[in-house]
């Protein structure tokens, strides 16, 4: 008997996008995967669908915007050059489940699927992706919000990130929300001892405008001259002028080192070399208020001490678990006077209890609700 099949739409990388690979790692017990995306084919797909990176996932062309304008979504929708491309790609192909990461994908999943299962991974909370940028607000929230109220009704499975998040889908949209979060796999560390009179800081990200790294990089250089940062970087689309404003910012401070990125399989192991994890995220948006990025679990598998801004999600994880500090507001002061909390003994306190905490806050939880997801949808269809 052939497997099923099962397409997984995502307008990402894959190569870099950890929830996305995690979720793949699932799909491939349970069928045969084809990949749409940018970029090169994952490992371990039986086909994959490449998109070029060049084509917005957005109707970013002039008539698109126009469109977006006069809310003219029934006409847009397929829009995106991305979108049309993947049309294109997908052809005559049939699948038994299809996947949508993210609100951007559920039109293309729906009209792809021929009466196949869609499962619509919304990640985080899509009406407010990105509304600290003004186009964004203005034109594709209100398309956004439209997508999520014509199709996560008729969406046979909905997940998101965490609790908060999946009670605005429910309230706004009446949808249930199962939670996968944005954990990382159980890894088998212990915390690395720390060096006599460091304490070592350590942040890893995309270089993303509006993700402050540069309050890392300005409040080590207030610190005293215990604290080293080293930051691992991942190059965002069309954030060069940031990543480069970053290593200059820190190239007159030789306690601050830039180093490239590391793949998501190998974070935890690399980041376990340090002290504490740091990260902070003004909040812009509900999603960066309702925050529980891949950074959190990755920082605990690496057992690490947390210094995280305030969110309450992360708040509430630390405080349970004693995994560290919560700065109380999201600038350099404030994360200058938290840092100076620190010493050698809480240090080695809280990632004690990061490695505690390691064997829950990790992916096993996460995987059973994707694996009974899975074979719900595929034994209805």
């Amino acid at each position: 008997m052939s497997r099923p099949r099962i397409l997984c739409i995502s307008f990402s990388n894959l190569r870099a996008d950890s929830r996305v690979l995690r979720q793949l790692k699932v799909l491939e017990r349970h069928g045969d995967v084809t990949t749409l995306s940018y970029g090169p084919a994952p490992d371990g797909v039986a086909e994959h669908l490449e998109i070029d990176h060049a084509l917005p996932s957005l109707p970013q062309t002039p008539s698109g915007v126009m469109k977006l304008a006069v809310r003219a979504y029934r006409s847009v929708e397929f829009d995106a050059p991305a979108v049309r491309a993947a049309l294109a790609a997908i052809g005559d192909r049939r699948f038994d489940l299809v996947v949508a990461n993210e609100a951007r994908a559920l039109p293309l999943a729906h009209r792809v699927a021929h009466g196949a299962p869609v499962w619509g991974d919304m990640h985080e909370w899509a009406p407010e992706e990105r509304t600290h940028v003004l186009s964004w607000r203005l034109l594709v929230a209100p398309f956004m919000t439209w997508v999520c109220r014509e199709y996560l009704p008729r969406t046979h499975a909905v997940t998101t990130i965490n609790d908060s998040i999946a009670e605005l889908y429910r309230t706004s949209f009446g949808v249930s929300c199962d939670v996968v979060r944005n954990s990382t796999d159980r890894r088998d560390l212990a915390p690395s001892p720390m060096q006599p009179g460091r304490i070592r800081l350590v942040h890893s990200g995309g270089a993303v405008p509006g993700r402050s790294i540069e309050t890392l990089i300005d409040a080590t250089k207030r610190l005293d001259d215990r604290f080293t940062l080293d930051l691992y970087l991942v190059g965002a689309r069309g954030a060069d002028a940031y990543l480069r404003s970053l290593v200059e910012r820190a190239a007159d401070c030789d306690r601050v080192s830039v180093h490239d990125p590391v793949t998501p399989a190998e974070l935890p192991r690399v980041l376990n070399a340090y002290d504490v994890g740091v990260f902070v995220l003004p909040p812009r948006t509900m999603n960066h208020r309702l925050m529980l990025p891949n950074k959190f679990f990755d920082m605990v598998q690496a057992r690490l001490a947390l210094v995280f801004s305030t969110a309450e999600e992360t708040d509430a994880l630390i405080a349970r678990w004693g995994l560290g500090l919560v700065s109380p507001g999201y600038g350099v002061d404030e994360l200058v006077a938290t840092l100076e909390q620190l010493d050698a003994a809480s240090v080695e306190r809280f990632k004690r209890n990061a490695h505690a905490a390691a064997d829950v806050l990790n992916s096993a939880t996460d995987e059973q609700v994707e694996d009974d997801l899975i074979r719900s949808l595929l034994s209805s269809r």
